[in-house]
């Protein structure tokens, strides 16, 4: 009783120092990977890097102490991530406080859901997530993942389209007139180093040489170089009047926002008293407000493309002094300080008196010292009831991917796995990580391997990982400043490159083909409505389930006869003759309300066809399970097959299906001796009764006899 609320404790049975110095080093190994890939990954979910440090802490330690793996290595994920990103966006801008809020309020849901799942012991729920529909959204989201990258990789910066390929094109629009050379080479640099790294020596951490290289480069040559001026030091009146109006239009926005959020008040208060009319004018009044907030949406991302696209040089005057003049608009005779500066623009109102000129690349910047505070997430049950379908898709894909990792690791170790323990770990480990500023985590591939291959014994690895983030936030985030932004997109798209799995199409294909084509349409649809990710994994569910159900509604009713080998095998597959007189009808599915009539369909068309036909023998090996419906439908056709002057009988009836026709009488209506045990016995006692006169010479049931 104790191992199952506390299964940490079985770790130290058998243990001793050398297990410890082993987990030690793994917990270590991992942790150098984990560090750069968390602060990468929390940018792909719209949060600051350091809250990817935030999820490393508590998550890490929380899921293997009560998790069922030993070597799972739990934190951000790549998929997870986007995900969060996805279902957040909607709510508020990237980055914001209440981003922020609301990725920690989504971690605690994430957890709450997981862990009541795993204490009712339904982690068969994750079932629903087929692996056509999750290998068809695992190559599409590989693919989004690193396109979302490719801003960072180039160092331009665009505003966000309704949907993700016209994000893209404004990507690539932007690149080809305004790409920053050094961003882009700190990124191709961090690829040659992890890469050539993989491929020299895989035991090295390539992520963090790649990582302290370009730190260090960064450091060395300035990468970072911003400037704070004035609007006045701006000589382009066209520039200084779209920074004007587009404070006027943030300002305005903000104004737009205020008024907003007073009509919602009203709406509910309206609605609260019943009051028709005042619920009609409030409505009109937020529809309007909405309107007027997407024009002026509209006109401040046009305000930023012009802000972003002018690109400036710096002309340092006798005394000092800095003016920065669009790069084409140069006075003749002036020498400028050979960097190509740009105005830094985001959401908020740009301070005229403090504009941040950027003349070089963009990093990581100040992290924050120390541990987060410990708080539980404001409850807002608005918010709540709108990120709960999110809630619920995280938590399975998450539980989904890490138990296969935890599977395919206990395949190598030996150690058996508990789905409902780990779901229980998991919830934990996201519930407590939200009360650390952590957003939703799930198990990692990459890392679980470098723990796998490191020869972790315990989950006492994850612990010390923990542990070593911990003593980077309190005493090495400094050492971060410098991180240039496209190496963290560098080692995004180098991790997600093997979530790319076209093999998986393939296989799928080959098992079924709507199997392999539920997974093509889940990547279409999944790549067609980037970023609202979830429409693409709910498509590929209810095709699965129409499939499931289709499949369950019109089962195989396969006629059988015999084989050259001697077994009864179906005619129609195996190009067989089958008896005048006997029809074998063999029924492959549970016998329930929605293939009920398609049954009694087969029978009476085998009957219409087979005028010479004595008797049917149902052979029931395939039905598992009947229903009230399933039991309905063979007694009618008893009534019907023997009023016509047909006998029927059933052989291999299963227990449990044997319990529901004696509890319902049916026995009684076909007449115990039309009960068989096994096949064979029926076929022979039936044999005898319909060939005594019959003109069959040789029976297509004692002899093989093709068609």
């Amino acid at each position: 009783m104790l191992l199952r609320f506390l299964p940490f404790l079985g770790w130290f049975k058998d243990y001793n120092s050398s297990d410890f110095k082993i987990d030690m080093i793994s917990g270590l190994t991992v942790a150098l990977v984990l560090i750069p890939q968390s602060m990468a990954y929390a940018q792909l979910a719209g949060l600051p890097a350091y809250y990817g440090l935030y999820a490393s802490f508590l998550p890490p330690m929380i899921a293997s102490l009560f998790g069922s793996s030993r070597q799972l290595a739990t934190g951000p994920v790549a998929v997870v991530s986007l995900m969060t990103s996805a279902s957040l966006e909607p709510l508020a801008t990237a980055g914001s406080s209440g981003y922020i809020t609301y990725a920690i309020l989504l971690a605690l849901m994430v957890g709450v859901f997981q862990l009541s799942l795993g204490i009712l012991r339904l982690g068969l729920v994750v079932n629903f997530l087929s692996h056509p529909v999750v290998n068809g959204f695992t190559n599409a989201a590989a693919i989004i993942i690193a396109s979302s990258q490719l801003s960072k990789l180039f160092g331009v910066y665009i505003d966000k389209a309704e949907h993700h390929y016209e994000t893209i094109f404004r990507v690539v629009k932007a690149a080809i007139h305004y790409t920053h050379w050094p961003t882009l080479g700190m990124g191709l640099l961090a690829f040659a180093v992890m890469y050539g790294l993989k491929r020299i020596s895989p035991k090295i951490p390539n992520v963090l040489v790649a990582v302290a290289a370009s730190i260090i480069i960064s450091w060395a040559a300035g990468f970072e170089h911003n400037n704070y001026v004035s609007l006045s030091q701006i000589e382009s009146p066209e520039t200084q009047k779209v920074v004007q109006e587009f404070n006027d239009t943030v300002k305005s926005l903000s104004s737009m926002a205020e008024k907003r959020a007073e009509a919602s008040i009203s709406l509910d208060t309206a609605s609260k008293n019943h009051d028709i009319i005042g619920v009609l004018d409030a409505e009109h009044v937020v529809r309007v407000i909405n309107i007027n907030i997407e024009r002026l949406k509209y006109n401040a991302h046009i305000c930023r493309h012009k802000i972003r696209k002018t690109l400036f040089k710096c002309v340092i005057g006798c005394d000092g002094s800095k003016k920065f003049y669009p790069s084409n608009e140069i006075p003749e005779g002036a020498k400028d300080d050979g960097r190509i500066w740009r105005i830094k623009v985001g959401n908020k109102e740009i301070q005229e008196e403090k504009i941040l000129m950027m003349g070089g690349g963009a990093v990581v910047g100040t992290v924050p010292k120390g541990l987060p505070a410990f708080s539980i997430p404001r409850i807002n049950f608005k918010i709540i009831m709108h990120l709960f379908p999110f809630a619920v898709i995280i938590s399975l894909l998450g539980f989904m991917e890490a138990i296969s990792i935890a599977k395919a690791m206990a395949g190598k170790t030996g150690q058996r796995l508990d789905p409902n323990q780990e779901l229980i770990g998991q919830g934990l480990a996201n519930i407590f990580g939200a009360m650390g500023k952590s957003y939703p985590t799930s198990g990692s591939f990459s890392r679980s391997a470098v723990n796998l291959q490191t020869g972790a014994v315990t989950g006492l690895s994850s612990v010390f990982t923990s542990l070593t983030v911990v003593v980077v936030l309190l005493f090495f985030t400094p050492l971060l400043y410098q991180l240039p932004q496209s190496v963290l997109a560098a080692v995004i798209m180098m991790a997600v490159i093997g979530l790319i799995n076209i093999s998986g199409f393939i296989h799928a294909w080959k098992a079924q083909w709507y199997d392999g084509a539920i997974s093509i349409i889940s990547f279409v649809c999944t790549l067609g409505f980037a970023p609202h990710l979830d429409k693409g994994i709910i498509i590929g569910v209810i095709l699965s389930l129409l499939v499931f159900l289709y499949n369950n509604m019109r089962p195989t009713v396969a006629s059988l006869s015999r084989h050259i080998d001697e077994s009864l095998k179906d005619c129609m597959a195996y190009g067989l003759k089958e008896c005048r007189y006997i029809s074998l009808v063999r029924f492959d599915s549970p016998l329930f309300f929605a293939n009920a009539s398609y049954l009694e369909d087969q029978i009476m068309e085998i009957m219409s066809k087979k005028k010479e036909l004595k008797h049917i023998l149902f052979v029931s090996n395939g039905i598992n399970d009947i229903d009230a419906s399933g039991e309905e439908t063979l007694s009618l056709l008893v009534d019907t097959v023997r009023s016509a002057g047909i006998d029927i009988s059933l052989c291999g009836v299963n227990e449990s299906v044997m319990k529901v026709l004696k509890r319902t009488h049916f026995l009684m209506k076909i007449g115990e001796d039309h009960i068989y045990s096994s096949l064979d016995k029926a076929v022979a006692d039936i044999y005898n009764e319909t060939h005594k006169d019959g003109g069959e010479e040789v029976c297509p049931l004692i002899t093989c006899s093709y068609e």
